[in-house]
């Protein structure tokens, strides 16, 4: 009986060591495993800070970028060798008179008014003067009583020289007979020239036209009162007459353009505003060689042939001239410009920097300005330049541009 209790306690223990917990077995690869993890948080660690690191290079190469303005530029245009300048002109007749009196009297009648075209040498009017008809009549009544001592003087001169070669008179009585003939022979001549004299004031009493052409005013009427001016009182005027075949266009041209203007040789034509679209040619014949000391100008004329009468003298025209340029220049818009105090500049860029550049304007077209020294051909001008540009500052061209083209 006791074998079988020592095989069940056997038994029992065997049981009992099959049911208790086993420890278990360390693996050779378990350290993988944090290993893998650290690495995974260096990753995600390095991940992020490389990350901030290109937004922030980013972030500064964008805030450098933005901080360079951007501008636009313009390329300078030369101009061409014959520049077409517009300038305003005076038209007035070739040839134009007031007609005076130069007789005192009362106007008898006139033959033509105004618009009337006349020829050279037709009456106009005729001016009655009775006055100077009566001392017309006693300066012949004066002349003929002269001629008439003249004559009787001659005989005795003629008598007493022949009693003289007979010794029957004096040479006293024949140099008294002489004396006397010479003085009445002086006054025959000046009654004579007294006589021509108030014939000339008879014949101002016809008013004749001194040339062809068209009476522009009549400033008198039948019965007025004349004066030629012989007294204080002012002269009358009768007439207004012009020769509007041919007309004078006087332009005052700048200063700058003077040695350009060269008569024969710049071509002239004139527009005006009754004829648009329309253009007639004109020629520049004179200057007066001299510049106005008040507006900077010389004047110069242009003639106009005007067989048709149909341009009428007064009138405003707009005179284009076809002037040789005398240097090379350029033309810039005026926004491309910079105003300070001491002189005109403009911003041209080089190598993507800004140089400051003193420029000579010359004649302003409105929008745009020739620049007659300081700009080369291939120079880019900023366009718009603010007041704070300055020498060395870097700049980015957005866009350029030619004068005249859109922006």
């Amino acid at each position: 009986m006791v074998k079988p209790v020592m095989q069940t306690e056997l038994d029992v223990e065997k049981l009992r060591e099959a049911l208790r917990p086993t420890s278990p077995r360390k693996s050779p690869r378990s350290w993988l495993v944090p290993v893998l993890a650290v690495l995974a948080a260096v990753l995600v660690l390095g991940f992020g800070i490389r990350s901030r690191v290109r937004a922030e290079t980013t972030l500064r190469a964008m805030t450098d970028q933005m901080a360079v303005p951007s501008v636009s530029v313009v390329t300078p245009k030369q101009t061409a060798p014959a520049t077409e300048i517009i300038l305003p002109g005076n038209m007035q007749p070739f040839i134009s008179s007031p007609i005076y009196a130069r007789t005192d009297g009362y106007l008898k009648k006139w033959y033509f008014d105004i618009g009337a075209h006349v020829k050279a040498g037709e009456l106009l009017a005729v001016i009655q003067t009775p006055e100077v008809d009566e001392q017309l009549a006693q300066a012949r009544s004066t002349l003929n009583t002269a001629e008439a001592n003249l004559k009787l003087a001659q005989i005795t001169r003629d008598r007493y020289q022949s009693l003289l070669t007979k010794h029957a008179v004096a040479q006293q009585d024949v140099d008294n007979a002489v004396g006397a003939y010479t003085a009445n022979n002086a006054i025959v001549d000046a009654d004579t020239a007294n006589v021509r004299h108030y014939e000339a004031l008879v014949s101002f009493e016809k008013v004749y036209a001194p040339f062809d052409g068209v009476i522009t005013a009549r400033n008198t009427d039948i019965g007025d009162l004349i004066n030629s001016g012989s007294n204080t009182a002012p002269r009358t005027d009768l007439f207004d007459i012009a020769q509007t075949r041919s007309l004078r266009v006087y332009v005052n041209v700048p200063e700058e353009y003077s040695q350009g203007v060269k008569p024969g040789q710049t071509t002239a034509e004139v527009a005006l505003a009754e004829f648009p679209g329309k253009r007639f040619p004109g020629k520049l014949v004179r200057t007066s060689e001299s510049i106005n000391a008040t507006t900077r100008t010389l004047l110069v004329e242009v003639d106009l042939d005007n067989p048709g009468g149909n341009l009428f003298s007064g009138s405003y025209a707009e005179v284009h001239l076809k002037i040789a340029s005398q240097n090379s220049a350029y033309l810039l818009p005026v926004s491309a410009l910079i105003f300070r105090s001491d002189k005109l500049q403009v911003g041209v860029v080089k190598n993507g920097k800004v140089s400051v550049t003193d420029v000579t304007p010359g004649h302003d077209f409105g929008d745009q300005i020739e620049i007659v020294s300081g700009l080369r051909t291939d120079d880019q001008v900023v366009m718009d330049p603010p007041d704070s540009l300055v020498s060395g500052q870097e700049v980015k061209i957005a866009q350029a541009v030619l004068p005249g083209e859109p922006q």
